[in-house]
């Protein structure tokens, strides 16, 4: 028997580890939208930069861009997520 309870302990620790990430799956996708997002206008916008040699300001452009973006998405799952819970 004390075999057992040692494996249905061991089952019920891996099925909590898995329902947390289950429940922080949407965020951490979230979270890495907002970085992507900004990272992307800020890679195109010194892409843009070098290609037309116009100094920092499509580089900045490309990253305010991308900020915003990101924050959008970001709040559109945070959103999203909220409806479902109700």
């Amino acid at each position: 028997m004390g075999g057992n309870e040692q494996g249905d302990r061991r089952e019920g620790i891996g099925e909590g580890i898995a329902s947390s990430y289950r429940k922080a799956g949407p965020y951490i996708d979230a979270s890495w939208q907002l970085a992507g997002a900004v990272g992307a206008g800020t890679l195109a916008g010194w892409w843009l930069d070098k290609k037309l040699g116009t100094g920092p300001w499509l580089l900045v452009s490309g990253a305010v861009f991308g900020i915003g973006l990101g924050f959008y998405l970001f709040f559109k799952i945070l959103m999203n997520i909220d409806k479902a819970r109700k």
